[in-house]
């Protein structure tokens, strides 16, 4: 299936994003040969900055296979945004929707029209302290294997140093890299043709995950935490910290009332 063209608004938002992220940021690219020249497929990125998009998006740009975010429906029916939105060709994802699968049906469509969809597994910035990805949601998964399409993981390092995470201010000197590398597409031949449940669900879901840190250990040099970061267990475990906190500080009040 051919490519789709990059079209106007593309042309445009590259035009207007391109020369700010070239000043702000060196580059350090690799793994381009690994994004499929012909057809529809899913990259699965990491995400630490909520300018990342953008460095990402300009690293897929130069590949010619120009990214497909996912993002919410309101965003479409605001102005210029949404119009930016539209001819871009982003995807609207109705997080009303009761069905899980049906929510994506739009990304299926545009996988299947020959597109590159990208996703944010993680659904946030990282939370993880060293800033390796954490736990994932399913819908990367749910697409690629309803579409059975390639997944290629992504990894990328650097405009966490720009603008860290839940930063305000960008820390613009010295001059930052932004490190990027796609790996081989991830083989989840072993979960197609199986139902889709929630286990193997999450199975997949953790493959995709396990590949993309392994990119983003190859460009930190770095070897990644056994078990990534899950916000809702950290929850729990601070729920039962604070818990017996209270706990011991109640106990010591009885201690001290009874003396």
């Amino acid at each position: 299936m051919p490519r789709r063209r990059i079209g106007f608004w593309y042309r445009l938002a590259a035009v207007i994003c391109k020369p700010p992220l070239v000043i702000l940021l060196k580059r350090d690219w690799r793994g381009m040969e690994n994004i499929p020249a012909e057809g529809g497929f899913i990259t699965a990125v990491n995400h630490n900055s909520y300018i990342d998009p953008l460095g990402y998006a300009h690293y897929q740009y130069n590949t010619g296979r120009v990214p497909r975010f996912l993002a919410k429906s309101g965003l479409f029916r605001q102005g210029f945004v949404g119009a930016a939105m539209r001819g871009t060709g982003q995807i609207p994802v109705y997080r009303e929707s009761t069905d899980a699968l049906s929510a994506f049906r739009a990304a299926i469509d545009a996988v299947e029209r020959g597109e590159c969809v990208a996703f944010y597994p993680e659904g946030t910035l990282t939370r993880d302290p060293d800033g390796w990805p954490m736990t994932a949601k399913t819908g990367a998964a749910r697409v690629a294997l309803q579409t059975r399409c390639p997944v290629i993981p992504v990894a990328q390092w650097g405009c966490n140093e720009l603008l860290p995470p839940y930063a305000r201010k960008p820390r613009l000197l010295p001059r930052k890299t932004h490190r990027v590398q796609a790996g081989p597409p991830v083989d989840l031949s072993r979960f197609y043709g199986k139902e889709m449940t929630a286990e193997v669900l999450k199975e997949a879901t953790e493959v995709i995950m396990a590949a993309v840190t392994r990119q983003l250990e190859e460009i930190r040099g770095e070897k990644a935490p056994d078990t990534p970061y899950d916000p809702r267990r950290e929850r729990i475990e601070q729920r039962l910290r604070t818990q017996a906190q209270t706990r011991r500080t109640l106990g010591k009040q009885a201690e001290g009332q009874g003396t």
